[in-house]
């Protein structure tokens, strides 16, 4: 099956330390996007429904990106986040690229939107 890269955008009222915490903090990640995780150094182990996908932490840029290689995908695939701030409006901008099947990309869509409603929940930004 042919892989597809996402690209997600989505806007919020915290502040970029924030949405960073919540994007690299264990008891925060657990909170919104997987069930456990596990960190051994630079390698992150994420649960979901009793499965684990485990991936490397390639590039942690406080406040701006983070980027994961997972170690079972194909090559060139990752999990990234970049944060940044909207010059005009002073809102947090997160920039998610994933990938997924091609013909998963609406399903995959639909799951991320799940996921952000969550971490706005958890957040307070909801």
């Amino acid at each position: 099956m042919e892989r597809t890269k996402i690209e997600l955008e989505y806007i919020f009222r915290a502040s970029p330390t924030i949405v960073y915490n919540f994007l690299t903090t264990p008891a925060c990640l657990v909170r919104w996007f997987c069930d456990s995780v596990d960190i051994n150094g630079v390698t992150y182990s994420f649960v979901w429904d009793n499965f684990a996908e485990v991936a490397t932490l390639s590039e942690d840029i406080e406040e701006e990106r983070v980027h994961f290689e997972w170690e079972d995908k194909e090559e060139g695939e990752f999990l990234e986040f970049r944060i940044s701030t909207s010059p005009i409006t002073g809102e947090t901008i997160l920039e998610i690229t994933d990938f997924c099947d091609s013909d998963e990309v609406s399903d995959y869509k639909k799951l991320w939107e799940s996921q952000i409603r969550d971490l706005r929940k958890e957040m307070g930004d909801a």
